[in-house]
């Protein structure tokens, strides 16, 4: 279900997490229902910095930043959900990950669509459930925790 009032472009999603350049993982929200779940996506470039080195010839997405790249997704959701932002003081800590599969790499050139879903929040902490795809094939996918705490 594409709801065209929660589409969110670079600026809308720089209000919802305090991550920057080069850190700052997700380019644009595609879906957002509060309360449930997002897809967001990140571009990868060549010129990306990490690719240089990661590997030499073989240019691979490193799959640390896979993971962050849903966790800042369901940083997203999570602010979204509540009605606040960075800017109300409060920050989404990335916390800790379960059952986590890496199925394909991802490599320049790739749009990476990354998915979360609240399973349940208690005491600030918010858990989610993640993966991302690449064509419709799954890259990567976890139940992750992130700590709603103050900034």
């Amino acid at each position: 279900m594409l709801n065209s009032e929660a589409l969110m472009d670079i600026e809308g999603i720089r209000e919802h997490l305090p991550h920057r350049y080069p850190f700052l993982l997700v380019d644009r929200v595609v879906e957002l229902i509060p309360g449930e779940s997002i897809v967001a996506y990140k571009n990868l470039s060549i010129n990306e910095p990490f690719f240089d080195g990661h590997f030499p010839g073989n240019p691979v997405f490193p799959g640390v930043l896979l993971v962050e790249a849903m966790a800042q997704a369901a940083g997203v959701l999570g602010f979204r959900s509540q009605g606040k932002t960075p800017a109300d003081g409060s920050i989404y800590m990335f916390v800790g990950a379960d059952d986590l599969r890496f199925k394909r790499p991802c490599v320049p050139g790739d749009r990476v669509y990354l998915h979360a879903r609240i399973l349940g929040e208690r005491r600030g902490i918010w858990k989610f459930a993640v993966h991302a795809e690449v064509d419709d094939k799954r890259c990567a996918s976890a139940t992750i925790l992130c700590a709603d705490r103050p900034a």
